[in-house]
């Protein structure tokens, strides 16, 4: 069985500032995730000199584009040496394929990749009115997480209540990497398909990413051990 864990959502918007957080960790390199805000900010150079301090890194661009396009641009971002990356599975199953490719060093290896599903700040009224899937929220986040297992991909973004309808229609191996995680005695936020993470634990996702809960908390190193305590064990 996979081992859980879970990823720090470093949401900043400088690299000053994202050291200023991460030296706060002195004992274990937790696992963080660096999406578009801070990528854009900062350039590659963010995620070497992250790597550089022994932290693993999910690069959260979620690319999403024509097949040979995205295809090129995973192939730049294989160089970084990251450890998990993602795409959009609305992009279809051939872009999910030409982003493995892509993806893919000559000797073989490549970072983990995933799909993105439907973002937890969207709920099913939106998705029906505003981007015309018919389909229930349930019903598509499978569909998409089934296009992305015959794309060769390792697993899908989707929120901690679907993951378990995920692992049923593609497999146990099949990872499922969940935002959205609240603690029970905090706020929302702007998320909307929202749970705990021991809640995620019991549903059985993979990797649970947790952003405001950790990075806004008083103490963010006791709310890492809270969130891990609560989801790892």
């Amino acid at each position: 069985m996979r081992k859980r864990d879970v990823i720090i959502a470093c949401d900043f918007s400088s690299a000053e500032e994202t050291m200023k957080f991460l030296d706060k960790f002195r004992e274990k390199k937790p696992f963080v995730k660096i999406g578009m805000e801070l990528y854009y900010a900062e350039g590659p150079s963010i995620v070497r000199e992250i790597k550089r301090r022994g932290h693993r890194i999910f690069l959260d661009l979620k690319l999403h584009d024509i097949p040979n396009t995205v295809k090129k641009a995973m192939a730049v971002l294989s160089r970084l040496d990251v450890d998990m990356c993602n795409v959009h599975a609305a992009g279809t199953i051939e872009m999910m394929r030409a982003a493995v490719e892509g993806l893919t060093r000559e000797d073989g290896t490549r970072p983990l990749l995933i799909a993105v599903t439907q973002l937890t700040s969207t709920s099913e009224e939106r998705m029906q009115k505003e981007l015309l899937i018919n389909a229930t929220i349930n019903d598509t986040v499978v569909k998409y997480a089934q296009n992305a297992k015959e794309a060769g991909l390792d697993g899908v973004v989707c929120s901690p209540l679907e993951a378990g309808m995920v692992k049923k229609a593609c497999g146990e191996e099949f990872m499922t990497v969940t935002p959205g995680i609240r603690f029970a005695d905090g706020e929302a936020g702007d998320q909307v398909r929202i749970t705990t993470p021991a809640r995620a634990r019991e549903i059985g996702t993979d990797y649970i990413v947790v952003g405001r809960p950790i990075t806004a908390a008083a103490d963010p190193v006791a709310a890492y051990r809270r969130c891990v305590a609560e989801f790892v064990g």
